[in-house]
């Protein structure tokens, strides 16, 4: 099977003029992409494709039945939430998606947050920037408290690749690792939500967004939790309640929290734990995942589920 025409339909998610989307190009006779598409465009730009490459934009029941000519989706991410898989199964479309690329990204990056509330170094920099230290009668400025993290026990939901990945880093900090269950998902040697929250210095949070997930840490968890622990979670929106969270962090029931994702995304009708006056809260925007290795990585694997849909020895297929 060769000449196969492809269309990605959200192309700036991806690269930023920063990758090198050559072995792609050549995967396919013609390659189309659009930085974004609205829900409005999907049919009229993928009318002629047999191809479609989407990261978020939404391939629903409906869109599929007006595909014919479509053979093949890629997903340029993990998550499927956004392809009806047993629409496309049905319609005899492959659906793939990318899985371990942003394994070393994302870790770093939920390090990098425990390592921000642990040091305060965004205040401190903030202070800098103000003029405070300038101001100080000492040589050092020691306004906000510092955790070694060397020590403390860091909790883990979400044991897989990632979460595996952040507990090695943390052990180098001299961290303790315990592992929790997931809901539906009982491993030996894991401990239940209500016997690890209580220990934990540390949460982060590395499990998918489903039903059993959904407000999986909400009010009665966070109650169990330590007022000196913190909440780290790189995961999805939604796992974490973020009223329950806003409100444990302006009641000083936790010490801090940082965020690289939210319910809605981007949240442009605003979301509760944007509220400034929340204390000792750190959100980023959705960008763990997003170094430049990460994203070329995905480039490779879109490009080699192309080449194994079209020999006939198809790889990562979720559906």
């Amino acid at each position: 099977m060769t000449g196969l025409k492809a269309v990605f339909l959200d192309y700036a998610s991806l690269d930023q003029n920063d990758l090198d989307s050559t072995p792609l190009d050549a995967a396919f006779a013609e390659l189309q992409l659009y930085d974004a598409t609205t829900s409005e465009q999907v049919l009229p730009r993928l009318a002629d494709a047999e191809v479609a490459i989407v990261n978020k934009v939404v391939l629903n029941a409906e869109s599929i039945a007006q595909l014919p000519k479509l053979k093949l989706i890629l997903i340029s991410a993990t998550g499927t939430n956004n392809v009806d898989l047993k629409a496309a199964r049905a319609q005899g479309i492959v659906v793939c998606n990318c899985q371990g690329y942003g394994t070393a990204s994302v870790a770093q990056h939920a390090l990098t947050l425990m390592l921000a509330l642990a040091t305060n170094v965004v205040k401190y920099n903030q202070a800098v920037q103000q003029g405070r230290w300038q101001q100080a009668e000492q040589f050092c400025f020691l306004d906000f408290p510092i955790v070694e993290l060397s020590g403390k026990t860091l909790g883990v939901l979400g044991y897989g690749e990632l979460g595996q990945e952040v507990a090695r880093l943390a052990q180098a900090l001299g961290m303790q690792i315990l592992v929790g269950n997931l809901p539906n998902r009982q491993h030996a040697g894991r401990l239940s939500l209500e016997e690890l929250l209580p220990q934990v210095d540390v949460l982060t949070l590395h499990c998918p967004l489903n039903d059993s997930t959904k407000d999986l840490i909400a009010e009665k968890e966070l109650a169990l939790m330590k007022p000196t622990a913190f909440l780290i979670n790189t995961a999805r929106g939604g796992i974490v309640n973020e009223a329950a969270l806003a409100h444990a962090l302006q009641h000083r029931k936790l010490a801090g929290a940082a965020t690289d994702v939210l319910t809605v995304e981007p949240p442009k009708q605003g979301n509760i734990l944007l509220d400034s006056t929340i204390p000792n809260l750190i959100i980023t925007p959705h960008s763990a995942w997003g170094s430049v290795q990460a994203r070329q990585r995905i480039v490779q694997q879109l490009t080699e589920n192309t080449q194994g849909f079209i020999s006939g020895k198809i790889i990562r297929q979720v559906n």
